[in-house]
């Protein structure tokens, strides 16, 4: 079951904190982590990668929906 973490109005460093924490705390689920900046897209897509996940980005309206899977 995929974990997700609602990052949306929040500044960085708080999407990546949160994405960390439940890379932590969930290593082998899905993450989708929801975010509404570009600079926040990039942020977590990259910590994300750095710790073996594949990303795929969804653009929703005003927002984006970043799906990390472990080692696709």
């Amino acid at each position: 079951m995929a974990v997700e973490v609602d990052a949306r109005g929040l500044s960085c460093p708080l999407p990546v904190l949160k994405t960390k924490e439940a890379i932590t705390k969930n290593p082998n689920e899905e993450i989708i982590v929801l975010v509404d900046s570009q600079v926040s897209k990039k942020n977590v897509t990259r910590v994300a990668e750095s710790n073996g996940y594949s990303v795929k980005v969804e653009m929703l309206e005003d927002e984006f929906r970043l799906k990390c899977k472990k080692g696709d």
